[in-house]
C-alpha cells in the first residue's frame, strides 16, 4: 500500500510537471503566433495603406512607422509572454512587479537620459522629423538614415561609416529630403570678364542641363541668378541655385560645374587662382625702386 502511494505521489509529480511544461510550450507558441501575426499583419497594414499614397515623403514615413510598431509589438508580447511563463513555474510575479518599480525608481534617476532618448524618438516620429531614407544632420553626424527606431537613429555617411545617435542627444535636425532642395552653385571668375557676358554663358548652360535626358527629370525648375554674390581677394563669384528633387543637389550640381567649367575654357573666360601684388614702397619723390625677384644661378651662388 505504501508503495503505490508513492507511486501515485510521484506519478502526480509529473503530470503535474508535464502539465506545466505544456502550458510553457503553449505560452511561448501563442507568443511565437502573435509576434508572427503582428508582423504580417503590421506589414499588410502597411502596404494597403501605400496603395493609396502617391507620394513617396508618405511612403517612407509608412516604412518608418512600421519598423516602430514592430519594435514595440516586440517589447510588449515578450513581457507577456515572460510573466506568464513565471507564473506558470511557480514565480509569483507580483513581488517582481513590486521589485521592479522600487528599482524603476532608482534606475529611472540613473537612466534619466534613456528615457529622454525615447521620449525624444517618439516626439520625432509623431512630428514627422525624420523617415527611414532620409538624408540629415543630428548631433554633429549626417548622413542617410537606415533605421529610426525609439532609442537611436541609425546614419550613414558618404563613406560608409555607420553612426548611431542616440535620440536624446539630438536637439536639431537639418532634413534635406523634404519636398524639394536647392543647388546652390558659385562661381568664381576674374575680375577682367564681362559679368553679363557671363551671366549669359551660365543661362545657356543651364537650358542645356535641363534638356539632358539623364538630368531633366531632377531638376524642377529654371537657373535662378542671385548675381554677383562676392568681391573675393582674386575673384568674383557669381552664385546662382537650381530647384531640383530631393536627395539631387549634389549630382546635379556637380554636373553643371562640369558643363561650365567646360563651356568657360572654350569661350576664354578665366576661372583665376589666388593672385599677389607685392608693393616694395616707393621714395617721396615719387620714384619707386626698382624690385627684382628674380636672379640667375650665378647670382644666387654669390
Amino acid at each position: 500500500m505504501e508503495y503505490l502511494n508513492m507511486l501515485q505521489i510521484y506519478l502526480g509529480d509529473w503530470r503535474v510537471l508535464i502539465v506545466t511544461a505544456l502550458r510553457v510550450i503553449l505560452i511561448l507558441g501563442m507568443a511565437w503566433l502573435a509576434l508572427y501575426v503582428s508582423r504580417k499583419a503590421v506589414g499588410r497594414l502597411r502596404r494597403h495603406m501605400e496603395q493609396d499614397v502617391d507620394d513617396m515623403e508618405q511612403i517612407k514615413r509608412l516604412n518608418t512607422l512600421e519598423q516602430v510598431f514592430r519594435y514595440v509589438i516586440v517589447v510588449v508580447v515578450t513581457l507577456v509572454a515572460a510573466m506568464l511563463v513565471l507564473s506558470e513555474i511557480g514565480i509569483s510575479i507580483a513581488p517582481i512587479l513590486a521589485t521592479a518599480g522600487v528599482l524603476g525608481i532608482a534606475i529611472g534617476f540613473g537612466a534619466q537620459s534613456l528615457v529622454k532618448d525615447y521620449f525624444t524618438g517618439l516626439f520625432l516620429l509623431l512630428e514627422n522629423q525624420v523617415r527611414q531614407g532620409d538624408v540629415i544632420e543630428a548631433a554633429g553626424k549626417g548622413g542617410l538614415v537606415e533605421e529610426m527606431t525609439l532609442r537611436y537613429i541609425r546614419l550613414r555617411d558618404y563613406e560608409g561609416n555607420v553612426h548611431y545617435v542616440p535620440n536624446g542627444s539630438i536637439d536639431t535636425v537639418t532634413n534635406r529630403s523634404r519636398g524639394f532642395a536647392y543647388a546652390v552653385i558659385d562661381v568664381s571668375v576674374a575680375y577682367r570678364e564681362e559679368i553679363d557676358e557671363v551671366y549669359a554663358l551660365m543661362h545657356e548652360e543651364a537650358a542645356a542641363l535641363r534638356a539632358d535626358p539623364g538630368l531633366a527629370g531632377k531638376i524642377v525648375g529654371d537657373l535662378e541668378m542671385a548675381g554677383v554674390d562676392q568681391w573675393g581677394d582674386s575673384a568674383i563669384v557669381i552664385r546662382c541655385r537650381f530647384k531640383v528633387m530631393p536627395l539631387e543637389q549634389w549630382g546635379v550640381r556637380r554636373a553643371y560645374l562640369y558643363r561650365l567649367k567646360k563651356a568657360f575654357d572654350a569661350a576664354g573666360i578665366e576661372i583665376p587662382f589666388p593672385h599677389l601684388t607685392l608693393y616694395a614702397g616707393q621714395n617721396k619723390d615719387g620714384s619707386a625702386p626698382p624690385l627684382h625677384l628674380l636672379q640667375t644661378a650665378t647670382e644666387a651662388s654669390h
